[in-house]
Formats: C-alpha cells, sequence, structure tokens
C-alpha cells in the first residue's frame, strides 16, 4: 500500500497536536512528515519534503493559508492542500474553491469526518498513481505514443542526419511546427541505481514511459515542447521565444526532476544544451546536453543541469569523432583522475592492436594533439604551463616531440602525464570560478540585506543563473541554503543593531529587511531562542 506524506500548518500547536492525535494516521496510509507555523515557513519546507498533502489553517501570521495554497499550487500543481478554519464564511470557502484546495473543513476538526476527507484524497492519490504506474496502461500508452515517422524525424533532428535544406520539408510532411525563433535540447537520464522497492516499476522500459509521461503533461502548452525516448534517455526539445527564458526553463526542469523522484519513484537527472536560432544546430544543443549530464557526479541526480551555466566556455560541438579521445576529454572536465588513466589506457589498448599503418598512426598524433590544442584554448589554458616553456616553437614542437615516442606505452605515459596536468588545471579554475560566483552572491546579500524584496530570483537574476543551479551552488560551498544563509546574516547584523545601538525593534527589523517587526521577533526568537527585549536585557546584565 502506497503512504502518502502530509504537512500540518497552523500557528498554534496545540491545534496541530490535535489533529496529530485524531488519526491513525499509518492505517489510512497517511504519515506526517512535517509542522509549520505559517505559510512562509510551510512554503520553505514543502520545497524541501515534497509532502503529496498540505493540511492548513487559513488565519495566520505572516502568510494566511489561502495565499500558501495559491503559491503551492502555482509550484506544484499536483500537491493535495486541504484548508481548515474557525469562520464559516462562504467568501472564503469560494475562494478556496477557486485556488483548487481539496477540501474546505470548519473547526472544531471531527475525526470521522477528517477520517473520511483523508480517506477521499487517497483514493484520488491512487488513482493518479495508477495512471502513472499502471503496467496496462503504460504498455497502451506506450503504443499510442507519437507516430514512428514523427519521432525519426526528431532524433534524426538532434543526430545531424537532416540536411539545413531538407529540415523544413520533413518537417511540413510530419505535420511538426518549428517556429522557434530559439530552439534548446534537454536529455532526461533516468539512474540505474533506483531503489528496489514494491511499488518501483521493475521494467525499465515502462519506467522512461511513466517519466516520459509525466514530462509531457508538464511541458505541453507554455514550453511548446516535443518528448521522444532516445537510446535510453527522454529527449525534450523545447521552442522557446526568448533566449531570457532559458533560465525558467531550466527551473522548471528542476522540478520536473523533483516531481519524477516523488510521483515515478524515479531518480532523474536534466541535462540542458546549448540554446540555437535554428533547427540545424540541434545537434550542438544534443551534445551539450549529453556533457551536462555527465556532470551529475559533481551536483548529484534529480536535478536540472544547465550546460551553459556549469561550464559556460564548453565547445558542445567537438568534430572529432574517435569515442576514446572524447571519453579521455570527458575524464578531463569530470576530475576524476583514476577514471582518466583507465580511458587513456583503454584508448592506447586500442591503438596498440589496431594494426594502422604509419601515416594513418601520425595523422591519429596529429588528431590527437589538436584535440589538446583545442580542449586548451576553449578552456583558457596556457599549454607552456602545462607542456614546459617554449613547447609550442617552431623547434620544439609538440608534434614532433610526439612523433618521436618510441611506442604506443610511451605515448600513453606521455598523455597521462598531460592529460592530468591538464585535468588539474580544469578543476583549480573551476573551483576558482565557484567561489567567486558565491563571493559574488555573498557580497550582494551584505550590499543589500536591509532590501525586504531581497530573494534568491533577485540574486539569480543578477547573476543572470537560474535558481535551480545556484541553489546547488551556494549549498555546496557554503554548507547552508540561500535563504538559510540570508536569515543568518540578517539575524547577526540585528543582533548587532540591538546591542549597539538604542533602537525600537521595528525599527531593527527594517534595518535587516523585515517588513514585519512580528515576524522579524519570530525569527529572531528561533535564532537566539528569545526575543530580541529579552536577550538586549540578558546581554546588558551580562556586562553588568
Amino acid at each position: 500500500m502506497s503512504q502518502y506524506s502530509v504537512l500540518l500548518v497552523d500557528d498554534e500547536e496545540e491545534v496541530f497536536e490535535v489533529i496529530r492525535k485524531k488519526l491513525d494516521w499509518e492505517s489510512i496510509g497517511f504519515r506526517v512528515v512535517g509542522y509549520a507555523r505559517n505559510g512562509v515557513e510551510a512554503l520553505e519546507m514543502a520545497e524541501e519534503l515534497q509532502p503529496d498533502v498540505v493540511m492548513s489553517d487559513i488565519k495566520m501570521p505572516y502568510m494566511d493559508g489561502l495565499t500558501l495554497c495559491r503559491k503551492l499550487k502555482e509550484l506544484y500543481p499536483t500537491m493535495k492542500v486541504i484548508i481548515f478554519s474557525g469562520f464559516d464564511d462562504f467568501e472564503y470557502a469560494k475562494e478556496a474553491i477557486k485556488i483548487e484546495a481539496e477540501e474546505y473543513i470548519l473547526k472544531p476538526i471531527n475525526a470521522n469526518e477528517l477520517r473520511e476527507v483523508y480517506e477521499r484524497i487517497k483514493i484520488n492519490l491512487d488513482r493518479e498513481l495508477d495512471e502513472k504506474r499502471n503496467i496496462d496502461k503504460l504498455r497502451e500508452y506506450y503504443m499510442e505514443s507519437l507516430p514512428v515517422l514523427q519521432e525519426n524525424f526528431y532524433t534524426s533532428l538532434i543526430e545531424g542526419r537532416i540536411t539545413g535544406d531538407a529540415i523544413e520539408e520533413y518537417a511540413r510532411n510530419y505535420q511538426v511546427e518549428l517556429t522557434g525563433p530559439y530552439y534548446v535540447v534537454t536529455v532526461l537520464h533516468i539512474s540505474k541505481t533506483n531503489p528496489a522497492t514494491e511499488d518501483v516499476i521493475a521494467d525499465p522500459i515502462l519506467l522512461a514511459m511513466s517519466v516520459e509521461k509525466l514530462a509531457k503533461e508538464q511541458l505541453t502548452g507554455k514550453w511548446n515542447s516535443k518528448v521522444v525516448t532516445y537510446l535510453g534517455d527522454i529527449i525534450v526539445i523545447t521552442q522557446l521565444s526568448s533566449e531570457d527564458s532559458i533560465t525558467q526553463f531550466t527551473d522548471k526542469m528542476d522540478r520536473i526532476c523533483q516531481m519524477a523522484k516523488r510521483v515515478c519513484k524515479a531518480r532523474v537527472t536534466a541535462g540542458i544544451g546549448h540554446i540555437c536560432n535554428q533547427p540545424a544546430q540541434l545537434p550542438m544543443s544534443y551534445q551539450g546536453a549529453q556533457n551536462a549530464i555527465s556532470y551529475r557526479v559533481l551536483y548529484g541526480t534529480t536535478r536540472a543541469i544547465n550546460i551553459a551555466e556549469t561550464d559556460p566556455r564548453e565547445n558542445a560541438d567537438i568534430p572529432w569523432e574517435e569515442p576514446y579521445i572524447r571519453e579521455i576529454i570527458k575524464k578531463i572536465k569530470m576530475g576524476e583522475a583514476e577514471s582518466l588513466q583507465e580511458a587513456i589506457k583503454e584508448f592506447i589498448s586500442k591503438l596498440s592492436v589496431s594494426k594502422m599503418s604509419l601515416q594513418k598512426y601520425r595523422i591519429l598524433i596529429m588528431e590527437l594533439i589538436t584535440e589538446i590544442f583545442r580542449f586548451s584554448a576553449n578552456n583558457q589554458i596556457n599549454l607552456d604551463v602545462i607542456l614546459g616553456e617554449n613547447s609550442t616553437d617552431e623547434n620544439n614542437d609538440i608534434y614532433t616531440m610526439a612523433m618521436q615516442l618510441e611506442s604506443s606505452d610511451a605515448l600513453g605515459e606521455w598523455l597521462s602525464e598531460t592529460c592530468l596536468k591538464l585535468q588539474k588545471q580544469i578543476l583549480n579554475e573551476r573551483r576558482d570560478t565557484t567561489k567567486s560566483f558565491v563571493t559574488k552572491a555573498i557580497e550582494y546579500v551584505k550590499e543589500h540585506y536591509s532590501d525586504q524584496d531581497l530573494s534568491i530570483e533577485t540574486v539569480c537574476s543578477y547573476l543572470n543563473v537560474s535558481a535551480a543551479y545556484f541553489s546547488t551552488v551556494f549549498k555546496k560551498e557554503t554548507g547552508k541554503t540561500f535563504i538559510n544563509y540570508l536569515t543568518d546574516y540578517r539575524m547577526e547584523e540585528a543582533e548587532n543593531l540591538l546591542l549597539m545601538e538604542n533602537e525600537k525593534t521595528y525599527i531593527i527589523a527594517q534595518k535587516v529587511g523585515y517588513s514585519d517587526p512580528n515576524y522579524f521577533s519570530y525569527a529572531f526568537k528561533k535564532q537566539f531562542g528569545m526575543s530580541p527585549s529579552k536577550y538586549k536585557t540578558s546581554k546588558l546584565e551580562q556586562t553588568e
């Protein structure tokens, strides 16, 4: 039996305890995963916990239940919301219906009535899950997916097998609209190490169909996306109205990854490629999306990774078709010395048994070194630092040196030494870039913490990145979410002002970015364990 999660929201802890004790939650298929004391706190907890159901009072400080419901429905359309209130007011009930709350319950809450409400919601949740997981329905959905010719057209597009002149004709014949003006390819990669539980679909094909169906439901309409299955992954080809909308799209893909984990029980990583302005450039975007997926070893799964944010200097259109060399270049980027050496070993092993002519060997060496030069140039790396001074001089060039290596083993040793140095340089630069990125965000907070409208969205707009990427990098570098960091910094400044200046609490609240002095007092007490006035009194007594 599926068990669904519930977040309870009320500013009175006694009410929460009464509701929690009214039901045997486990017996009806639910579990209470958290309790929030106001709408602002509930919104933060909903992002972290991703509950199936949120049950909220209407009258609460800082953000009321109806506003919370409206915001939850915007961010998480499948989340069920129950509103309860002591006010028997038709306008409240009318508004609750308008914002698609599942139920509107009056206080005092009757245990039998509450049980019936959750039983009805469970039926709806079970039905929705069945639609996504039911084997027979998934098979039927698989058979009714897009026509073969249309799907082949999209896969041929990302493979680059259709010439630019023929794309328009094929699109017209297959009734495909390619109006752009901008395009981007996203790869949805399903991890093979999904946890094995009884409610997880064991068949990987059917699991992919479940995720594909979810992606189609979320991306039709506004995002003008086409979703197809290709080589074990799910490919999303999206047409954008502007280049700037890529950050919103990245955040949308991040939420889809979270939904896939909760609804389909699948760990999905969304790799987003380079934005382009012609359908003929979609292979470049697809290559960038594949490269973005590789970065999951650094940033984790169940999230969206935009290659333009993760590695903005990358050349997504690597022309060398040799897969072994592509693998070596990829391993240099990933920063794992052991896997890089293994890739080089495989390349040298293949080279040793290839029995190629001396002429072909020389061409291969030239292509190999050219690729190293290209990679270094794209990443702004000075090869003199890697290979030694004057390594690119006419009389001491790298090509001549490589041609003089006496065996494939010698080539392997040189290649290993050179690529490890490149890898170390890339890691150092990436670390510096990430630190600079986070440093800019921290400096922005220090300069604007008093701004009451300061949020993760304003910082991301300033840095020109998506919230999904920013949140991942910021927490990785600081150990805190941006909201937690901002709150901690504001509280530090509030503490200093409280002890150093003889100002009223509401003045200090405004100076550190809080428009509501009551919420400031609530946040301060949560941080320091007592109200601002008591905290000041206790500190003054300690100094006497």
